[in-house]
């Protein structure tokens, strides 16, 4: 699958295949002398997420675009374990990851992975992710490395370890902005981010093994890292592609699970996200659950409505920050 798109609506275009992106980046050529940025999405979400990744991604990188032309390719690791038919999907509209190497990316967004062990270094994925990172090095002028992939990519590179936090960190978190990076050009004093994670990372150690730590969120630590050394890496820890209900449906899911037995305990809201009236009820709802759980009680649950103001503040953080991030690829073409 491969999307270009630039100021105007996007344009889905058929995918390209290793031998024919040089004939269509000639007639390209001809037509617009401003040649796309070429963007690589690695999606490892899972496979309820996968659809609603690739439009997240494929709308902030439209929004950023401005007057540039970027074109999106999607790949995905195949040592992920898929359903048939995220597995089809997959196979028929996503590039092979082998190719990644034949298809001229100027930079990379890496997604986490739905956990399946309490170690990194046990996933099914890891040997492939490794060899994905080293690549990103080595081939990219830039790479977001998202979630679970900035865990596991400073684990390869550097050694650090991600430590298991006391509960989820997950709900709407202001991040103070600690630099005057490039990646954070117009953007306001304090943003609003989106967290949903069951791990963090330290900051003294991340500076300490050459990081820089561009923004901090006030109950979900370090927010957005860089690393430079060949390609530009981003490592961001919340979510900025999210959309604003995203952590819903996180929530009803876990919910769901919740009071089919397939969790131990009633999951909180997420934090600063819904209205405080709609927490209160939420809690007496979890306080029912937990006398006498069962799968039909989510028919009490009550109607969830966001915090005034939310949907605008989130889009506009995460537009410019893949604004300034195309710009960063752009000066180095």
């Amino acid at each position: 699958m491969s999307l270009l798109f630039d100021s105007a609506d996007p344009i889905i275009s058929p995918a390209l295949t290793p031998d024919d992106v040089g004939d269509e980046r000639r007639r390209r050529a001809l037509r617009d002398h401003r040649r796309p940025i070429e963007i690589g999405l690695v999606n490892n979400m899972g496979d309820a997420a996968l659809r609603a990744t690739e439009r997240q991604f494929a709308r902030l990188l439209r929004d950023g675009a401005g007057e540039r032309r970027v074109r999106l390719h999607c790949f995905a690791l195949r040592s992920i374990p898929r359903s048939a038919t995220a597995r089809h999907r997959i196979d028929s509209l996503y590039s092979d990851i082998g190719d990644l190497g034949r298809v001229p990316l100027d930079g990379l967004i890496v997604t986490g992975a739905e956990p399946r062990t309490s170690a990194l270094r046990d996933e099914p994925y890891w040997d492939e992710f490794r060899r994905l990172t080293d690549w990103a090095e080595a081939n990219t002028r830039a790479t977001i490395w998202s979630c679970l992939a900035a865990h596991a990519a400073v684990l390869h590179l550097d050694g650090i370890e991600r430590r298991r936090l006391p509960r989820k960190c997950s709900g709407v978190y202001a991040a103070e902005r600690l630099s005057d990076d490039t990646m954070l050009a117009g953007l306001p004093t304090t943003l609003r981010v989106s967290h949903s994670r069951l791990n963090g990372l330290d900051a003294d150690e991340l500076c300490d093994a050459g990081y820089d730590v561009l923004t901090r969120a006030e109950g979900a630590g370090v927010d957005v890292f860089t690393r430079r050394d060949g390609s530009r890496m981003v490592f961001f820890q919340g979510h900025p592609e999210y959309d604003a209900t995203t952590l819903q449906r996180e929530f009803l899911r876990d919910i769901g699970r919740y009071l089919a037995g397939e969790r131990d305990d009633c999951p909180a809201p997420p934090e600063n996200y819904f209205r405080v009236e709609i927490e209160a009820r939420l809690a007496a709802f979890c306080d029912r659950a937990r006398i006498g759980r069962r799968p039909d009680m989510i028919a009490e649950l009550p109607s969830l409505a966001l915090r005034p103001g939310l949907a605008a503040t989130l889009e506009a953080s995460a537009a410019a920050l893949f604004r300034n991030w195309l710009s960063v690829i752009a000066a180095e073409i």
